[in-house]
């Protein structure tokens, strides 16, 4: 697993604060992000999930485990990303004693817009990575765009790149190796595509 510094960002206090919308009522705490201040690449997830939810960190579950390896195969160090996600505190049901992901809504999305807008304003990165369709939603401000219409291609979107793919928890629940790595895969072209993206924009 990878190394996390022990500060806490220090979006976190104001986070765990945040009472935009009612998701802070279950969540055990906000989950800012997590990476250099002057990242090239961001990458914006969904939501935290349980094991997030409980460490206070981004992508420390087995979605993000599988990250780490696609931004591995891609070249990517995962110092070098700052890893977020649109939505800061985690929205589940429970079933049985099990916490169970549930998509945050379009409310809870534009609640927390302000602060994927504020981290994007620090962070300032040239490459934005969305994994998903709630994240490509919130980063590009779209209430009906989907997955499938941005995938394979880089939009241009306040003078930042934006990519769109998959959420590594697409990859895990796939039922059979052949789609789980076809799906995983097509994370890793994107990923590329980003870093490809960035060496051009530095040319």
């Amino acid at each position: 697993m990878t190394s996390r510094t022990s500060d806490p960002p220090a979006d976190k206090p104001h986070i765990d604060a945040c009472r935009r919308c009612e998701l802070w009522r279950d969540a055990t705490q906000g989950v800012p992000g997590e990476g250099p201040r002057r990242a090239r690449v961001m990458v914006v997830g969904e939501q935290p999930g349980d094991k997030e939810d409980l460490q206070g960190a981004p992508f420390v579950g087995p979605a993000g485990h599988l990250l780490d390896e696609a931004l591995r195969r891609a070249g990517l160090a995962r110092e070098s990303v700052f890893m977020t996600n649109a939505v800061k505190h985690f929205k589940f049901e429970m079933r049985g004693k099990r916490r169970l992901h549930k998509t945050p809504g379009q409310r809870e999305v534009e609640a927390c817009s302000y602060w994927l807008e504020r981290e994007i304003h620090d962070v300032n990165p040239e490459i934005i990575v969305v994994l998903g369709a709630t994240a490509a939603k919130a980063v590009l401000g779209e209430k009906r765009v989907t997955l499938a219409s941005l995938m394979d291609q880089a939009v241009e979107h306040d003078g930042r790149i934006v990519i769109a793919t998959y959420h590594p928890s697409f990859v895990l629940r796939q039922r059979d190796d052949t789609s789980r790595e076809a799906a995983f895969e097509r994370i890793v072209k994107s990923l590329r595509q980003a870093v490809r993206a960035a060496a051009r924009h530095t040319g």
